[in-house]
C-alpha cells in the first residue's frame, strides 16, 4: 500500500478534517442552524457575500435596419413573426424608459421635499434659538438689575447700625415659609 493512504483506505485524500455526518435540514430555522455552524467552523475564513443582482437594460434599438418592413405584397408567412418580436422589443425598451423617467421624476420630488423640510427645520431652530437668546439676555438684566439693587441696599445698610441690620434678618427668616410640606396628603 501506498504512503498517502489513510485510515479510510482511500489513496491521495489526507484525513485532516473530520468526516461530519449529512444532516438533512427539516425546516428553515434547522437549515439556517446548520448555515451558521458552518460559517463559524472557522471565523477566520470570510463568509461569501453575493453581489446585488444588476438591474435589467433593455437592448438599444439598431442604429441601421436591414430589412424594413413594407406594406408591400408578397412577405412571407415567417415576416410576421420577426416583426412581432420586433414590437414586442420595441415596447419593452419604450415601458423601460417611461418606467425609468417615472423613478426619476420620483426621486426629484423626494429630494425637493427633503431639502423643502430640511429648510423649514432650520428656520424653526433659528427662531427658537432667538428666543432663547432672548430669555437669556432678560435672565441675565434681571440678574445684574437685582445685584445693583443688593449693592445698593448693602451700601446703606452699612452706613447704618449694625445690630438692627441683625435682628432684621433674623424676623426674614422666621417670617419665611416652606414652600412645600412633606408627609401631608
Amino acid at each position: 500500500m501506498s504512503a498517502t493512504r489513510e485510515k479510510d483506505g482511500r489513496p491521495g485524500k489526507p484525513s485532516g478534517k473530520e468526516s461530519q455526518p449529512l444532516i438533512i435540514a427539516k425546516t428553515p430555522a434547522e437549515e439556517q442552524r446548520l448555515k451558521l455552524e458552518r460559517l463559524m467552523r472557522n471565523p477566520d475564513k470570510p463568509a461569501p457575500i453575493p453581489d446585488r443582482p444588476k438591474e435589467w437594460n433593455p437592448r438599444a434599438p439598431p442604429e441601421f435596419v436591414r430589412d424594413v418592413m413594407g406594406s408591400s405584397a408578397g412577405a412571407g408567412s415567417g415576416e410576421f413573426h420577426v416583426y412581432r418580436h420586433l414590437r414586442r422589443r420595441e415596447y419593452q425598451r419604450q415601458d423601460f424608459l417611461d418606467k425609468m423617467t417615472e423613478k426619476q421624476k420620483m426621486d426629484l420630488d423626494y429630494l425637493d421635499k427633503v431639502s423643502d423640510n430640511q429648510q423649514v427645520a432650520d428656520e424653526r431652530t433659528a427662531k427658537r434659538r432667538k428666543k432663547r437668546e432672548k430669555l437669556k439676555q432678560k435672565k441675565l438684566m434681571a440678574k445684574k438689575a437685582k445685584q445693583e439693587a443688593n449693592n445698593v441696599e448693602d451700601s446703606e445698610k452699612s452706613s447704618s447700625s449694625g445690630e438692627e441690620d441683625d435682628q432684621e434678618r433674623e424676623a426674614e427668616d422666621d417670617a419665611e415659609a416652606p414652600s412645600f410640606v412633606m408627609g401631608k396628603r
